[in-house]
């Protein structure tokens, strides 16, 4: 079964948790990403910043992007999956936390980003459809 090493991307760029919203913004405008993973000061992973993230607790609430950092939306500890961890790991973390990125971490470095079309690249329809479901469930 391949790891997450093999079927991540690895060319991920991050957004510090100093940058404002509006930079942050432009940068997964210009990637053609909806999501940036959030580094500090230490270079360490502290949060997943998605373009549904700026619009629902930034711009819905009249907040003005340019005075809101990446960091103040970081929300504790980051969902992760180790790189030598198999795709059924990725599977099953993907569907408990109900995310569709996962950073991938070797010790406590980012070495890559897992999404949904990786995983819809590298494994079985079922599974795929799966975790599409596992993700989309509507919590009452």
């Amino acid at each position: 079964m391949p790891t997450a090493r093999d079927i991540m991307t690895s060319d991920v760029t991050c957004v510090n948790e100093q940058d404002d919203l509006r930079t942050a913004a432009r940068q997964m405008a210009r990637l053609g990403v909806g999501a940036l993973p959030i580094r500090g000061d230490d270079n360490r992973l502290t949060g997943m910043l998605t373009d549904r993230d700026i619009v629902v607790k930034v711009l819905a609430e009249g907040r003005d992007p340019a005075m809101v950092t990446a960091g103040e939306l970081a929300q504790g500890e980051a969902v992760t999956i180790d790189a030598d961890d198999d795709a059924a790991e990725v599977l099953r973390t993907m569907g408990r936390h109900r995310v569709r990125r996962l950073p991938v971490v070797d010790g406590q470095d980012l070495v890559g980003i897992v999404a949904v079309a990786d995983v819809a690249r590298a494994l079985p329809e079922g599974a795929v459809g799966d975790l599409i479901e596992a993700i989309s469930e509507r919590t009452l």
